[in-house]
């Protein structure tokens, strides 16, 4: 059994970034992140993982391999390996979702491309 409270974790900025509420001790990561107004986290893909988001709380501009998803209180997104995510806040209120990585690897599995909206996506292999 493994049982946590989202206020014995801090998140990595602090007041914002991911937190992680898994210890290793199960098959997937999961966590709570916050994304402030006007901030982005650069796009990355994960290899051998899919990733996941349930919106709790505001909006956010989310990419997908190059494709805008709107993420909303409520909407539930799962990026499959290999797929590119980027998320840009444009909003004026604070975004937060909770995420869950699977398999749980023991080494890191984020691959971050040099892309940003409005550019070109090129899908890498």
């Amino acid at each position: 059994m493994h049982l946590t409270n989202e206020d014995e974790h801090e998140y990595r900025f602090k007041t914002h970034g991911p937190k992680y509420l898994t210890d290793g001790s199960t098959n997937i990561d999961m966590g709570i992140v916050v994304i402030t107004p006007n901030e982005a986290h650069p796009c990355h893909k994960h290899v051998n993982q899919e990733e996941s988001f349930f919106a709790l709380e505001g909006e956010c501009d989310v990419w997908v391999d190059g494709e805008l998803v709107v993420l909303k209180a409520g909407d539930y997104l799962v990026c499959s390996e290999g797929e590119a995510h980027y998320f840009n806040n444009t909003s004026d209120k604070p975004f937060k979702a909770v995420f869950i990585k699977a398999p749980r690897l023991d080494y890191k599995d984020s691959v971050y491309i040099d892309w940003k909206p409005g550019q070109k996506f090129i899908k890498e292999n």
